[in-house]
C-alpha cells in the first residue's frame, strides 16, 4: 500500500450541517479511528481495541435525526458545551462524546461514569475516561479517548509520528493505553469485561513523499489523511482556527493565507486538502526571509 493507493472518496457526513458545533459533534461520532488496527509492533501489556469504521458510520445513522435537531435548535449542546472552559481540543472531542453517551436512546450503552478516578490511599492511579455498560452484549466496557495529530517523518515507522509537541508520538501514546490507562480489571464495583481505545484525529504525510513510498498497514485509509511541511504551497490555503481542526466552519473563517504562521490549513477548490505548516529550522531558512513574531516574510537587500 502507497500513496498512489488512497482513495479519495470518504464517509464525511459532518459536511452536511451548519452550526460549528453540531459539526464538531458529528465528526466525533462519524469519524473513523485513526489506526484501522492495532500496529503488530505494539508490545501489548492490557488488551484493548479500536472499534471499526461501521460501528462509528452506524452510531452516525442512528444519531442522525437528533443531529438534524440540534442543527436547526443547537441550545441543548451549546449548554452542555459552555460547562467546558478549556480550549484543549481533546477535552472538547472528550465532552462532545459524553454528550452523545448521555443520549442513550440513540445507542446501545448506558453510561455508568465519566473521568472516574482510581486511587490508593493518597495516590492516585490513574483515570477512566468513560465506563459504559453495552446493552447488546450485556458486557461492561472502559473508553479511553484521544483527539491526535501526528505528523509522518522517515519511513512512516510506528515512532516516527510525531505530535506537534515532539514529546508527544504515536507510539508513546499507544503505549500508555496499554502500559497505564487499560491496566484497571474494576470500576465503580463493575468488572471490565472489554477495552476500546477511541483515538480520533488526522495524521499527515509528509509533502513530497516518493509514491512508491509504503504507508503502514495499520493507518486507517478510511479517514482523510492530511499533508504536512515547511514550505509555503503556492496553490491557495486558508488557515483554519482551532477549533475548526475537528471540522471546519460550513463557510471559510480567514482570507486565504497571506502570511503563514505554524498551523492547519484548509483549500476547498475541487476536492478537500489539509495542510499542516511548520516553520523550518532558522538555520535553514533561505537568507531572504526572516522570522518577525512568529511570521515569515520576505526580506529585500538593501
Amino acid at each position: 500500500m502507497n500513496i498512489a493507493s488512497i482513495k479519495t472518496s470518504y464517509f464525511e457526513p459532518w459536511l452536511q450541517f451548519s452550526h460549528p458545533m453540531v459539526r464538531q459533534l458529528a465528526f466525533t461520532i462519524a469519524s473513523p479511528n485513526l489506526l484501522s488496527q492495532l500496529p503488530c509492533r505494539l508490545t501489548i501489556r492490557h488488551n484493548f481495541q479500536l472499534h471499526t469504521d461501521q460501528n462509528w458510520e452506524q452510531h452516525f445513522q442512528n444519531y442522525l435525526p437528533r443531529l438534524k435537531q440540534l442543527d436547526a435548535a443547537p441550545e441543548p449542546l451549546l449548554q452542555f458545551m459552555s460547562r467546558l472552559k478549556s480550549t484543549r481540543l481533546g477535552l472538547r472531542f472528550e465532552n462532545l462524546l459524553w454528550f452523545w453517551l448521555q443520549e442513550d436512546q440513540y445507542h446501545p450503552y448506558q453510561l455508568l461514569g465519566h473521568s472516574i478516578q482510581k486511587i490508593d490511599g493518597a495516590k492516585t492511579l490513574g483515570e477512566l475516561d468513560f465506563l459504559v455498560l453495552n446493552q447488546n452484549t450485556q458486557e461492561i466496557e472502559h473508553w479511553e479517548v484521544a483527539l491526535k495529530y501526528y505528523l509522518g517523518e522517515g519511513q512512516l515507522n510506528l515512532e516516527q509520528w510525531i505530535g506537534l509537541n515532539r514529546q508527544d508520538t504515536l507510539s508513546k501514546k499507544l503505549y500508555h493505553f496499554t502500559d497505564k490507562q487499560f491496566q484497571f480489571s474494576e470500576a465503580l464495583g463493575f468488572k471490565v469485561q472489554q477495552r476500546f481505545a477511541v483515538l480520533k484525529g488526522q495524521l499527515y504525510l509528509p509533502l513530497n513523499l516518493p509514491q512508491e513510498q509504503p504507508i503502514p498497514e495499520w493507518v486507517n485509509l478510511k479517514r482523510r489523511l492530511g499533508t504536512w511541511g515547511t514550505e509555503i504551497p503556492k496553490s491557495d490555503f486558508y488557515r483554519l482556527e482551532r477549533h475548526e481542526w475537528l471540522c471546519p466552519h460550513q463557510k471559510a473563517s480567514s482570507n486565504t493565507a497571506y502570511w503563514w504562521t505554524d498551523g492547519l490549513y484548509c483549500q476547498n477548490i475541487n476536492e478537500t486538502r489539509f495542510y499542516m505548516f511548520r516553520h523550518p529550522a532558522l538555520l535553514s531558512l533561505k537568507p531572504s526571509l526572516i522570522k518577525n513574531n512568529g511570521v515569515l516574510q520576505e526580506t529585500t537587500s538593501l
